[in-house]
């Protein structure tokens, strides 16, 4: 059941996989979080790991950065793997002044400036990717219930992350949209097209409004919070 970009078996991986970009933080949650794991791939060092998560088989796995990566992955694991759901767990630039550092954004769909959705061939059309509302429902009960600082609404999946045109942002602000990262439209495309559930979470790391910003292992050990509330809606 190897894949070209996952060595594993059917079977390896859980029902549900959690999928940060940084393999470092994969790791990260499959040792704070999880008991009996097992690491169940390492190809180009995306790592994958199984385990379980208070009774609950939960898979963790990279998916890399930008769409073309997120898209592989996302689709080798829907279709040749078993899995069902995925939640991305990752961190995001925000657009909102009302979002601090550490607040969590729930992408309740993504807008995207990539092509990726040419794919369909919608010729006068534009997919509009959403996440399952089953599980935003239950991410924004979870935040509430342990009072967590949380917003949700349209997220930017952008191709571009060292852009020209340093206002560019602002267009997509006046339009509503929460935040800025570069994976959850492939996701969410993905999952509509193959008829299974996918939720992005993503924690502020940055913001365009203000100069605090986290650091490399502030992102990648500073999220537990976050990771929690995947963890316990995770199905």
């Amino acid at each position: 059941m190897a894949t070209p970009h996952i060595q594993a078996t059917l079977g390896d991986f859980a029902k549900t996989v959690l999928m940060p970009g940084d393999p470092l933080r994969a790791k990260f949650i499959a040792d704070t979080f999880l008991k009996e794991v097992k690491q169940v791939n390492t190809v180009r060092n995306m790592f994958g790991f199984t385990g379980t998560y208070k009774g609950k088989r939960i898979s963790i796995m990279a998916s890399g950065m930008g769409m073309p990566s997120m898209g592989i992955y996302s689709h080798e694991l829907y279709t040749a793997f078993g899995v069902d759901t995925i939640i991305r767990v990752g961190t995001t630039g925000a657009y909102t002044k009302q979002a601090k550092l550490y607040d969590i954004i729930i992408a309740q769909g993504a807008s995207t400036d990539s092509n990726w959705s040419s794919q369909f061939q919608l010729r006068n059309g534009t997919f509009s990717a959403l996440g399952s509302f089953a599980l935003v429902e239950q991410a924004v009960k979870a935040c509430r219930d342990h009072r967590l600082p949380f917003h949700v609404g349209n997220v930017l999946s952008s191709d571009v992350f060292y852009d020209v045109d340093p206002d560019k942002w602002k267009k997509w602000e006046a339009l509503g949209v929460l935040g800025v990262e570069m994976e959850a439209y492939a996701l969410y495309a993905n999952a509509a097209r193959l008829g299974k559930q996918a939720l992005a979470m993503m924690s502020v790391s940055d913001s365009f409004h203000y100069k605090e910003i986290l650091t490399a292992e502030q992102r990648e050990v500073g999220l537990k919070k976050m990771l929690e509330v995947a963890l316990e809606i995770a199905p």
